[in-house]
Order: structure tokens, then sequence, then C-alpha cells
């Protein structure tokens, strides 16, 4: 028997398309108070120090976009693409250790960086993905994501220590994601 994934009622069904939530998020209006605060600082110091500022953060919003583009496209066909009979069976709550395994191993081959793969892992969330598998996944994406490791980890630092590292973490992501599990487990019913 699959059993539903727990979620809260927001994540309970997909929002309809092209609605903005008027909901605000704590953690960007925390963002937005430094930043604002931030500005300020920079103003009263110079003016021409925020205006430096301002063009450093459009230079990197310029280079960002094209990458949040992408992972919300993609993690929005995730959404529509998978159905949620199979992601519950191969990455949902009650998938087990091969949940796990199958989520370290896509995580380990997701490229990009977070703006690509966030949007997906929300995309699993909503499709079902089970904490645990999530979890794994998040965490063999940042400890053996193999494309960091064919550009820039094995070039820089040598394929001795790739290899090092990578028998030391291979089991990294199943274990987290293990305890994850336990973790969500122990939390269910319990509301701070």
């Amino acid at each position: 028997m699959i059993r539903a994934p727990l979620r809260s009622a927001a994540c309970a069904a997909p929002a309809p398309p092209f609605i903005v939530t008027t909901r605000v998020n704590k953690s960007l209006l925390i963002m937005a108070v430094l930043a604002v605060g931030a500005t300020a600082v920079a103003w009263h110091k110079s003016p021409a120090l925020a205006w430096e500022g301002a063009q450093g953060a459009t230079r990197t919003f310029l280079n960002v976009l094209p990458a949040l583009l992408i992972g919300f496209l993609l993690g929005g066909m995730v959404q529509v693409l998978l159905p949620r009979e199979l992601v519950a069976a191969y990455a949902g709550e009650e998938s087990g250790l091969s949940g796990l395994v199958i989520a370290g191993i896509g995580g380990a081959l997701t490229p990009g960086g977070p703006f690509v793969a966030f949007p997906l892992v929300a995309s699993l969330w909503k499709a079902g993905t089970g904490i645990g598998p999530l979890v794994s996944y998040l965490t063999a994406w940042s400890l053996l994501g193999f494309h960091r490791i064919l550009i820039y980890e094995g070039p820089i630092m040598g394929w001795r220590f790739v290899a090092v590292r990578l028998v030391s973490a291979i089991l990294a992501p199943i274990g987290v994601g293990y305890v994850a599990i336990l973790l969500d487990r122990l939390l269910t019913g319990w509301r701070p």
C-alpha cells in the first residue's frame, strides 16, 4: 500500500498556472530588510558606492537569469510529466533503500547550480517524492556532483584526491537520507 506523503495544506495541490500568491515569505522579508539596510549604509558612505553595488547586483542578476529560467522551466515540466504513482513507487515515502539510491544517483548526475537543482527538488516534492529521497538527492548533488568532478575537482585537485574523496563520501547521501526519514517520523505530529 502506498500512503500519501505528509504535506502541509499549501503543498497539497499545485497552484493554478500564472497565479501569483500574496503570502509573504519570512526569509524573503528578512533578506529584503538586509538589502535595504546595506544599501542605506552604502549610500551614507557614498552614493557612488551604492550605485556601484546596484550595478554589481544587476550584472549578477543578468548572469543568473538564464539558469533561473531553465531551472524553473525544468521544475514545471517535472510537475506535469512525472506521474505521482511513478514518483511514489520509486522515490516516495515508502520507497525504502531503493528510493534513497535512485535519488542519490539522480542528485550526483544533476548538472548545474542551485538555480537548477532547487526548482527541480521543489517539483519532485510536489510530485510526491519522500523526504528521505529528497535529502539523499540534495546531499548527492552537493557532495558527488559528477559535472563538478569532471570540470573542476579532477583537473584542479588531481584524480587521486577525487578517488579518495568519492570513496569516503559515496554512502553519505544514503545515510543522510535515512536519518532524514527517521527524524521526519520522530517529528511527525510535533509542532513548535
